[in-house]
């Protein structure tokens, strides 16, 4: 469980059980469930995180939405677009081991995180990691329920293969840039884990 998550549930879960207590069935039945909801979406569970140091797995849990070819400045290289549905476990993990050589927060639109524009529009952390291979782009993009993007990292830090880095409230969207030497080996619509999937291989 995020500890964040404890501060969310308590107003609903302290004015539910008021409700109850005064007879107040249906509201307070409606207030404890939005409380049970909160905790739920803040749970945090272990991964067995791959011991292949050739893969890369993925930073969110959530459905692959689209691969597209796209450079990153003048590298070619392709977007991975993950989608994460409301009931998905919505804490980021780093999707190889290396050191982040710049965060950098972009206020945005919120529209709907399944929108390729939302890629480049939307409120979102961009974290560029430094890694034994070469540089790759994470992005954590706020979506039209999502309104807060947290990265638990700074400038500097080091990360290792499935760390966890931060997390997005409330549905949202991941985008992980990879140049052309990775093999991606998912498919659109396909379900991957934060941490665990192996999303590429970069041998």
């Amino acid at each position: 469980m995020v500890k964040e998550g404890y501060k969310f549930a308590v107003a609903p879960l302290g004015l539910g059980v008021l409700a109850l207590a005064l007879r107040w069935n249906w509201a307070g039945g409606i207030l404890v469930f939005l409380a049970a909801f909160v905790l739920y979406f803040f749970r945090d569970p272990e991964r067995i995180v791959p011991a292949d140091p050739a893969v890369v797995v993925s930073p969110a849990d959530g459905r692959v939405m689209e691969i597209v070819d796209q450079a990153m400045g003048s590298q070619p290289g392709r977007r991975v677009s993950i989608f994460l549905a409301i009931w998905d476990v919505h804490v980021n993990r780093a999707p190889l081991a290396g050191r982040i050589l710049k965060l950098e927060y972009r206020p945005g639109r919120f529209l709907a995180a399944m929108r390729s524009r939302a890629s480049a529009e939307n409120e979102q952390n961009v974290i560029h990691l430094s890694t034994e291979r070469g540089e790759i782009v994470l992005k954590q993009i706020a979506g039209w329920i999502a309104r807060r993007v947290l990265c638990w990292k700074a400038e500097g830090d080091t990360v290792a293969l499935g760390e966890r880095v931060g997390m997005i409230r409330f549905g949202s969207r991941v985008d992980i840039w990879l140049p052309l030497e990775a093999e991606i080996v998912v498919r659109p619509g396909q379900h991957v884990a934060g941490g665990s999937s192996i999303l590429a291989r970069w041998p």
